[in-house]
């Protein structure tokens, strides 16, 4: 409990109340809360470094430029890629599936050929794709999910044929908390020559993701859910394929030389980088990382897991409450849970909860088809970080119990 403690006096907002009540923030899987390194790295590059980057020879440009290039070997370091030339900045986890859609679709989709998504993804891995099939005259295939929420991967082969060229699926469900076996994905991908990509949102903030491990050829993620400036993400690409695909955008940076007879293209990874970039964001990557990484210790994990163990045995032990998502060992789910309740509405128990000073999300949680999976018009969902405390979860299943007697009284 000493370690947690410790960990929430580096982020301020915790310490805010609502309503008269200390903030009991449950909505990380949307927006993590940022620490103070976080803070004070984007306020000073705001205040004393704020100048184009890769351009000017002057004093603030170089130090700009070097922030940002840091931060690109701090990224290689931590996913364990293979090389800096395989991670692109991006504004976010949205952006950098579009580029893949895009970029990966103009150089391999062909007309009859298919991409694959799971029934479980948020909108930015569906939407993309489906505009990738019109745009070329392919086809989206769907991996569907039972009634737990798991991946029916015993499908997966029959989805799979030859004019298949990629599976773009979540690391972690937004909605399940559930770890997809990604590994055992890419082996049953691979062997048909199909790529793959992982959608690690929640996976950046809740595993130790190493992509040569993993084996996936793509990998993205958000800055803003894993301690960042908003408006931050990263594109992870095996060389060989970034390599072959076209630009996503043109403008500055990305350009080797232009003519009006034609232009030429910078290599990896400016060549996917176009325009000025987030110049103080980006930089906060480096430290929300090193928090994320220091986290990650026995006493930090063994007391969220005591926290997801709490939550998960009060949610399943109440008959009212339905939870999707339902782990076959607890090992398998992080602690992000989404249920809903007999005879009570999301958005009800979602703003009486606001009034007990609980910040959680309520509605589809951007996807839509998996809440039509289930039957429902939406759900109620907590999502718990490190920084979140055993008290704060046993206050939580209190207030939801008071909130669903309120609204059956």
């Amino acid at each position: 409990m000493v370690e947690v403690e410790k960990i929430r006096k580096e982020f301020p907002e915790l310490g805010e109340t609502v309503y008269g009540k200390p903030l009991v923030y449950l909505d990380n899987a949307a927006t993590s809360q940022r620490p103070l390194s976080v803070i004070r790295k984007w306020t000073e590059l705001s205040t004393k470094y704020n100048a184009n980057l890769h351009r000017a020879v002057h004093h603030i440009a170089d130090i700009a430029t070097t922030e940002y290039e840091q931060t690109r070997d701090a990224v290689r370091a931590y996913l364990n890629a293979d090389s800096r030339e395989e991670i692109i900045f991006t504004s976010g986890a949205t952006a950098a599936l579009n580029l893949v859609a895009y970029s990966f679709g103009e150089a391999f989709l062909n007309p009859g050929d298919d991409i694959i998504v799971s029934e479980a993804e948020h909108h930015s891995n569906i939407v993309p794709w489906q505009l990738l099939c019109d745009r070329k005259g392919a086809r989206l295939k769907v991996l569907p999910v039972d009634d737990s929420g798991h991946l029916r991967l015993d499908l997966l082969p029959d989805l799979l044929t030859p004019r298949t060229k990629l599976l773009s699926v979540a690391h972690i469900s937004n909605v399940l908390g559930l770890i997809n076996p990604i590994k055992e994905i890419v082996n049953i991908c691979h062997s048909n020559n199909c790529a793959v990509l992982a959608d690690g949102a929640q996976g950046i903030v809740h595993e130790r993701v190493d992509v040569q491990d993993l084996g996936c050829d793509f990998y993205v993620f958000s800055g803003h859910k894993v301690y960042a400036a908003p408006g931050t993400g990263v594109l992870y690409g095996r060389r060989e394929w970034l390599e072959q695909m076209p630009p996503f955008l043109s403008g500055g940076e990305m350009i080797g030389t232009v003519r009006w007879s034609g232009t030429t293209f910078a290599p990896l990874p400016q060549k996917f980088e176009a325009g000025t970039q987030n110049m103080a964001g980006i930089p906060t990557l480096r430290a929300a990382l090193q928090m994320a990484d220091e986290m990650r210790n026995t006493r930090t994990e063994a007391a969220l897991n005591e926290v997801k163990e709490f939550i998960l045995n009060a949610l399943l032990s109440n008959p009212k409450i339905h939870l999707f998502g339902n782990p076959v060992s607890s090992e398998e789910k992080i602690p992000l849970f989404s249920f809903s309740v007999e005879h009570c509405h999301h958005e009800d128990l979602a703003l009486i909860l606001d009034k007990m000073g609980i910040a959680v999300r309520s509605g589809q949680m951007c996807a839509e088809p998996l809440m039509d999976r289930f039957g429902v018009t939406g759900m109620v969902r907590a999502s718990f970080a490190p920084y979140n405390t055993l008290e704060e979860a046993k206050y939580f299943i209190k207030s939801l119990d008071r909130a669903i007697n309120m609204l059956e009284g």
